[in-house]
């Protein structure tokens, strides 16, 4: 079994990074916050947790060097990106066709039926067949790898495990906290409406982004 030695600069440095890049505004935790305020908690912890999990797995696409592969082929990327894009296109399409949530009593929480494992497996989806993702960590992970220490593949892997928790650490809150706005919301369907059209909106914008979204 490889034994890992990240250094505190190097660890302190990294996790400093991947919290501003996680707390900066972009497609995921946009989604988080908007399922948040639209859906209640369930749906934006599951689906940010979901989020979280994709990471996983552009950490190990990274580390067996098969981001690499995706960056150099251009049809491998343009498959990804139009698979990722034609998701998101559909969830938005999903909300925009949604009678809006409605809220209990108990603030943020709502009786959104469906259940926290979907927003988790969408959260994941939507993440993990991203290519632009795939890119970044293939891009960011290596700048935190110290080649003295050896054993770069189990430093990348380390690196992407620990930006996959504080992951699920950031978007849990968002999820937490947006869903506790929403249901100050409760009792008014109309704004549960709007905030699902809202949503809908922002995740058919995000999938159009990405369909147009080049490699570089």
């Amino acid at each position: 079994m490889i034994a890992v030695d990240l250094s505190l600069a190097q660890l302190a440095g990294f996790l400093l990074a991947a919290a501003l890049i996680t707390l900066a505004p972009g497609p995921d935790n946009l989604s988080v916050l908007s399922l948040g305020l639209s859906r209640g908690r369930h749906a934006g912890i599951g689906f940010g947790l979901g989020c979280a999990l994709g990471c996983f797995t552009h950490t190990v696409w990274a580390t067996l060097g098969v981001t690499a592969l995706i960056a150099a082929s251009e049809t491998a990327f343009l498959a990804l990106k139009m698979a990722g894009a034609a998701y998101l296109i559909w969830l938005g399409w999903q909300a925009l066709r949604s009678a809006g949530a409605n809220f209990t009593a108990e603030a943020g929480s709502g009786n959104d039926p469906t259940p926290l494992r979907a927003y988790l497996l969408r959260g994941f989806v939507a993440n993990a067949i991203n290519p632009k993702v795939a890119l970044f960590f293939l891009a960011f992970l290596p700048q935190f790898v110290d080649p003295a220490r050896g054993h770069a593949a189990a430093q990348t892997a380390l690196l992407g495990i620990l930006f996959a928790a504080q992951t699920v650490l950031i978007f849990g809150a968002i999820g937490w906290y947006a869903g506790t706005v929403g249901g100050w919301l409760r009792g008014r369907p109309a704004v549960g409406r709007w905030l699902d059209r809202a949503t809908g909106v922002l995740f058919i914008g995000l999938g159009i982004r990405l369909a147009l979204a080049e490699r570089g």
